[in-house]
């Protein structure tokens, strides 16, 4: 099926829960078709609510054949793809580099690092073909891409990892309409900050532990629509929103 011309189509990852989840609903909003994909099926249907625009592929991002079963989902019924937001993540072991197991490290890395390299690699071949060709990759880094919380280098390096997957997509796909950018998002208020502690006290640098703040997911979601609906002729290539006050400057 070709896409009409004034259709807007979007990939959303882990849009089962948390960033996904809001980012999700608020591009249905908006008036976008999102298809939804993360490992549980539940959990994405939920995230749909039943809205027209909606629709539910269960993808587990790190199995190559689950990756282009998605995306030729979408090239068949759609015809194009204008965004995907490359979301799906784990926070992964707690434990410094000593401590934690190498199983725990490479399931940490399949989900944030070759789960999203899958995810746009096929966004890509996707974009170069679809007429014309072009769109938009926002990938979903986080504070721990320029500094670390404590015990979280699992983590921490697979977001570092992102921000080189972000800037060489968006160096590659100049020639072809394709931008590529990236969000680092702070103590968003979802599932991973009780996780983490952030509420209750998150551990500090100095081995202390402090309650931090919060901000409303749907802040980080709408941060997100403001990227993915500039215009092809404009691109944030890094965007940061954080809780005010969290400790992220002047960490350590």
């Amino acid at each position: 099926m070709d896409a009409a011309p004034s259709m807007r189509t979007a990939i959303v990852t882990g849009a089962g829960s948390g960033i996904g989840r809001a980012v999700a609903r608020e591009f249905l909003t908006a008036g976008f078709t999102v298809v939804l994909a993360g490992r549980r099926q539940a959990a994405l249907e939920e995230t749909a609510a039943g809205h027209p625009l909606a629709h539910v592929v269960p993808t587990d991002v790190t199995r190559p054949d689950d990756v282009n079963r998605l995306f030729r989902y979408v090239q068949q019924e759609f015809g194009a793809l204008s965004v995907l937001f490359n979301n799906a993540g784990v926070f992964g072991p707690t434990g410094a580099v000593d401590e934690i197991q190498l199983a725990e490290w490479a399931d940490t890395v399949a989900v944030n690092i070759t789960g999203a390299f899958l995810c746009a690699a096929a966004a890509v071949r996707l974009m170069k073909s679809q007429q014309p060709p072009g769109g938009r990759i926002i990938n979903n880094g986080s504070v721990s891409a320029h500094a670390p919380r404590p015990l979280s280098v699992a983590y921490t390096t697979t977001k570092h990892a992102i921000t080189g997957l972000t800037k060489s997509i968006e160096l590659d796909g100049r020639p072809f309409g394709i931008t590529c950018g990236q969000i680092d998002i702070g103590n968003a208020r979802t599932e991973l900050m009780d996780t983490i502690g952030v509420n209750g006290g998150a551990l500090q640098a100095d081995g202390s532990r402090r309650p931090e703040p919060t901000f409303p997911v749907a802040e980080a979601a709408r941060a997100v629509l403001l990227m993915a609906q500039l215009p092809a002729s404009a691109s944030v290539g890094s965007l940061l929103i954080t809780a005010s006050g969290m400790p992220f400057i002047g960490r350590g």
